[in-house]
């Protein structure tokens, strides 16, 4: 009942693609900084941290490859229209990337990436209608009859936010 409340809300549904738009904004930056094949960082490889990017630097299909998925989801986070792919596939990004920090004591970045994680799984709740067809469970007749796409216009906002964004990242990069 209180799904479905929230469901309906045009505010909740405002707060939640506004989660997606920024998540996605801050996926574009480390995701084009690898998939342009550049260091993330310049902490030295006497630290442990400088040592873990650099052999994620190092190792060049894998780096490019992890930008791409960045950079994808990201994508796929603005369109609205594959939300809930976007939040299946961020959400395990964002979970490794926690794990990553918490595991090499990143000072305090695993505060952001936690906030992160919990940013997905709001995501992951919201769209549980759509998700848990996959686990094996059917949605209700009310979720198949209540069903709407999201709107032209946050489809059409998410992508020019994306390409500016991106190719404003890209520019600082260069």
């Amino acid at each position: 009942m209180v799904y479905r409340k929230l469901r309906e809300s045009k505010i909740a549904e405002a707060i939640i693609i506004g989660i997606r738009f920024l998540v996605g904004f801050a996926f574009i930056p480390s995701g084009l900084t690898k998939l342009l094949n550049r260091r993330f960082t310049a902490i030295s490889t006497d630290d442990p941290v400088g040592f873990f990017f650099e052999g994620l630097y190092q190792a060049t299909l894998y780096w490019n490859f992890l930008g791409f998925c960045q950079v994808f989801t990201a994508f796929l986070l603005f369109t609205q229209r594959f939300a809930t792919l976007s939040a299946v596939l961020f959400f395990g990004i964002i979970c490794n990337i926690f794990i990553i920090t918490l595991s090499m004591n990143f000072k305090f970045t695993w505060v952001v990436t936690m906030l992160m994680l919990c940013a997905g799984i709001l995501l992951l709740i919201w769209d549980w209608h759509k998700i848990k067809v996959l686990i094996g469970l059917y949605p209700s007749e009310y979720e198949i009859e209540n069903y709407k796409s999201p709107s032209l216009l946050w489809q059409v906002i998410g992508l020019v936010l994306f390409v500016i964004f991106t190719i404003l990242m890209r520019s600082f990069t260069a």
